[in-house]
């Protein structure tokens, strides 16, 4: 059946990089993965924007370029899901494309961004500041990650 987690282990296996949300209770599950813990964070990104947002066929209006720095990969993480949300709250913005490259104290990203008025609404905002469970660590295929989104 497609979205087994055996589909993912053989994608994986490729090399391939994505993400899916599995639905909770009050909130939203995100797992994400990649051949680097730099495209396995842009993956969350999607996998968070995707959670309120069908930006599929969005054209972005714009290259936003921002510089992350974190103790660890968690803090990483979490200050680029903090970054997505200000971005909407702030500016009216989504990203619809992310590349990020590690630098010595963090993180380089580019948003591709476009208006959510672009975008069709898919589910609930996520509330700001409230990833739970959240977890990033290298595994057999690359790297995974996985965070519950709080959503209004």
């Amino acid at each position: 059946m497609v979205g087994d987690p055996d589909d993912e282990r053989q994608e994986r296996r490729h090399g391939s990089s994505g993400h899916r949300s599995v639905p909770q209770a009050a909130d939203v599950r995100i797992e994400a993965w990649g051949t680097s813990r730099e495209r396995c964070m842009a993956e969350a990104v999607l996998g968070v924007v995707e959670c309120f947002a069908d930006i599929d066929a969005v054209r972005p209006r714009a290259v936003e370029r921002i510089s992350l720095a974190g103790a660890s990969d968690d803090d990483l993480l979490s200050a680029l899901l903090d970054e997505v949300v200000g971005r909407l709250e702030t500016y009216g913005e989504v990203p619809v494309d992310v590349e990020a490259d590690a630098t010595d104290d963090g993180l380089d990203v580019r948003l591709a961004v476009a208006r959510p008025a672009g975008a069709e609404g898919a589910g609930a905002l996520p509330r700001n500041a409230s990833w739970h469970e959240l977890r990033i660590a290298p595994d057999a295929y690359g790297w995974s990650c996985a965070v519950t989104v709080g959503v209004m």
